[in-house]
């Protein structure tokens, strides 16, 4: 489970360079860089803010024990 590699693909799919998604969740592009790169640990609102504003989507997450 990549989660940088999963906003990368949506992000892309969506045809947005970096610093486009990061201009629409008020981030930087650096910062959207060490996340799809797996260089950053990411808090849960901001994850949710990238998804929900930056790419327009939900986040679903599921725990199974």
């Amino acid at each position: 489970f990549k989660l940088g590699v999963l906003l990368e693909e949506a992000r892309l799919r969506l045809g947005l360079t970096q610093e486009e998604l990061a201009q629409k969740c008020g981030t930087s592009k650096s910062y959207i860089s060490r996340i799809e790169n797996d260089a950053s640990d990411i808090r849960l609102s901001t994850l949710m803010k990238i998804v929900n504003t930056g790419l327009g989507g939900n986040l679903k997450l599921t725990l199974k024990v």
